[in-house]
Parts: C-alpha cells; structure tokens; sequence
C-alpha cells in the first residue's frame, strides 16, 4: 500500500485502548526515563500493535496508529473474499474431463449430463436448443442438496 492509498477505515476513540511503557533496546541516557512506547489495543477485534521506533510518543502513536489500519484495512478485504468466495461457490477449472454434458452421435445417439447423470437420446432436440429437460434436472439436484 503506498503512501497516497489510505484505505478509509473510521476507528473510534472508544473502540481503543492506548498504553506506553518504556522502550527497550540499546541503552544510552534517554531510554529509560520516558514512556515513549506506545501500544494500542483495538477492542472490538482484539488486534493489538505496538510501537518503539520513535523518541516521542506522539510519533510512536501515529506508527501505531497507521499499522492498526493497514491490520483493519487487510482484515476487512479477508472477510469481503471469504464472503465472496462463499457467493462464487467452488472454481473448476475448464480442463479437459470437467465438461458439463458429453456427446455421442456416432455409433448411437446419446446426450449425457455428467453433473445430474440425466441422458437422452434426442441428440437432435438438444442440438437444437431443447434443454428444459437439463435445466429440470440440475434444479432437482440443487433442491435435493438443500
């Protein structure tokens, strides 16, 4: 995600749980005097970040708070292709083998929807646009799935 797409997730005050501590790392005069660290807790989703790279907690909060978004942002697309993919249904790929109805016209005539089982032997019919029969199966195969 670059800097310009900010995905536009509204996070209310209330929904956060801010904390700061003290940093850890290397030492040196400044790194355990102030509580610079910042961790933030959204609670509604229990997604928690934290955030040390900065001296000043008010640039650790906005860290924190960027990383929080992009979490929400990628969880939000996760729950929109789960339920998608539960609208699509399963994929199948159009290889070979994975026809919907087979065709016989020579030695006999035999039309055969590998999906019901249903078969006919008026080729001529379906070859013709007569596919209410088909389209009768498929629906009581759906109905009995349910």
């Amino acid at each position: 995600m670059s800097e310009k797409e900010v995905p536009e997730i509204k996070i209310r005050p209330e929904d956060l749980e801010v904390e700061t501590f003290r940093a850890s790392g290397p030492g040196g005069q400044y790194v355990n005097k102030r509580e610079s660290a910042v961790r933030i807790t959204h609670l509604p989703t229990g997604i928690k970040v934290s955030c040390q790279l900065e001296r000043l907690q008010g640039l650790n909060r906005q860290k924190a708070m960027e990383i929080l978004v992009a979490k929400l942002f990628k969880l939000r697309e996760a729950r929109q292709e789960k339920e998608l993919a539960k609208i699509k249904g399963k994929k199948v790929s159009a290889s070979w083998g994975n026809q919907i109805r087979s065709y016989v016209l020579h030695p006999y005539k035999l039309v055969k929807d590998l999906r019901t089982g249903f078969e006919t032997t008026d080729t001529e019919g379906v070859l013709d646009g007569n596919l209410d029969k088909f389209i009768k199966a498929e629906l009581k195969a759906i109905k009995s799935e349910i």
